[in-house]
């Protein structure tokens, strides 16, 4: 019965968890999709407890099946025993009934003889009670001789010791009889309470046994239901993996459309602003070779609205975006392809925004650099990373505003500063109007 309604359960759970897949491709919002691995998540650990204590109880009654089998046996050898002891028992009993026939038989014949030598006494004593006892001496004195008379005495004497031993021989046959039977009465009775004794010690182990095989039978119901209970939660957590990949299979495309939204509204914004862009770039170049405070023309970049996240947050700009002296080599009119955020050595680096890194290691001028594709042809870099201080390998999907890094003066730098660029199509563009 119980297999009956495990099976109506896997079935009812296949169709439960194979049916909402189209569910699936209606969600729309990354957040949603969020929510339902989340729940998914906690389903398959719940669906691992469940087999992980149906995996327990299996366990726990295949002992005691075990362990009762043992006992089973143990009690049928007992069995075995018992029976082979009521056969002994038996043959004793059977032998005990025959030997009491034979005494019965031999108690007939001494009883016969009893009563015949009960008459013969009796006419002795009838004839002794008629004539008295004197007749014994009647019979001497009316001897003829004295060869008569020996004669007549020794038959008298003869009589008299043939009457003693009647009366032995008749008390011995009857004592004899009695106490052969006595002990063959008290065998028999024996030999009977004992078969009583076996019987009713056969009867208590039969009653074990049938318990013993009632618990092996309840034990095995456990294992099916536990091997069921398995399979059920094995069926779930294949059919969880597979919600779960084509969620998070849903969700790629969903960022990965999303992603191309952004880039295409970036490229478009990058478009738009790339003039003005352009102009006040060239204003800040001209104001720095004119001898302006290179510190005031940055500021005009401070706290703009782009699309991108400052990467490590409010830091002054040590060097914008276009032609200046280089710092190191001192080369004038040198193309400045990022901008430089003055910050320590161990500074934080977060991601602009999300993407995949494609970069992660030293990369020429740039000392330790990492670069990461936010789709739709747009790359940011940051460069000049401490060593030891890259935290994300290439291949990893980031987030907006993950920590990628620690800033450091690796490369052909003159201090600690972050360098940061901005890429369209491989092609360097001011990072300002992007942040």
């Amino acid at each position: 019965m119980k297999k009956i309604v495990a099976g109506i359960a896997v079935m009812l759970l296949a169709v439960t968890m194979f049916g909402p897949s189209d569910g699936y491709a209606k969600k729309t919002s990354v957040a949603e999709i969020d929510k339902q691995l989340k729940q998914l998540q906690q389903e398959v650990q719940a669906a691992k407890a469940a087999q992980e204590k149906a995996a327990s109880r299996n366990q726990e009654a295949q002992h005691y099946k075990n362990k009762t089998t043992l006992n089973l046996q143990y009690v049928l050898d007992q069995i075995d025993q018992v029976k082979g002891e009521m056969t002994t028992i038996s043959g004793k009993i059977a032998s005990t009934e025959e030997s009491l026939n034979v005494t019965a038989t031999e108690l007939d014949d001494a009883e016969a003889r009893v009563a015949s030598r009960e008459k013969l006494l009796e006419s002795r004593v009838r004839l002794m009670y008629t004539d008295g006892a004197v007749s014994y001496l009647d019979v001497l004195l009316s001897s003829t001789s004295f060869s008569d008379f020996l004669d007549r005495a020794d038959s008298l004497k003869m009589i008299v010791d043939q009457d003693q031993d009647l009366l032995v021989q008749h008390k011995l046959d009857k004592q004899t009889v009695i106490a052969k039977k006595q002990e063959l009465e008290g065998q028999y009775a024996q030999a009977k309470q004992l078969y009583t004794d076996l019987e009713s010690q056969r009867s208590v182990l039969k009653e074990k046994e049938a318990e013993k095989q009632e618990l092996i039978a309840y034990y095995d119901e456990e294992i099916q239901e536990a091997e069921v209970i398995s399979e059920e939660q094995n069926a779930k957590l294949v059919q969880l993996a597979s919600n779960r990949s084509a969620l998070e299979e849903q969700k790629d495309k969903i960022k990965a459309e999303e992603a191309a939204r952004r880039a295409a509204a970036a490229k478009a914004e990058a478009a738009r602003r790339a003039a003005a862009a352009a102009a006040k770039a060239a204003k800040a170049a001209k104001s720095a070779s004119s001898g302006g405070s290179s510190i005031a023309s940055v500021e005009e970049y401070a706290g703009g609205n782009g699309p991108f996240l400052l990467p490590v947050g409010s830091a002054r700009v040590s060097s914008p975006y276009g032609v200046r002296t280089h710092p190191v080599t001192g080369e004038v009119g040198k193309m400045h392809t990022g901008v430089d955020f003055a910050v320590p050595q161990g500074t934080n680096i977060h991601a602009a925004d999300s993407g995949t890194v494609l970069v992660a290691e030293w990369w020429s001028g740039y000392g330790y650099c990492v670069i990461i594709d936010h789709g739709g042809g747009v790359w940011t870099l940051y460069g000049h990373i401490r060593e030891g201080g890259i935290r994300v390998k290439v291949g990893d999907r980031v987030e907006r505003g993950q920590t990628i890094a620690e800033s450091g003066a690796t490369g052909r730098v003159t201090g600690p500063h972050l360098h940061f660029e901005v890429r369209v199509d491989g092609k360097t563009v001011n990072p300002m109007p992007y942040l």
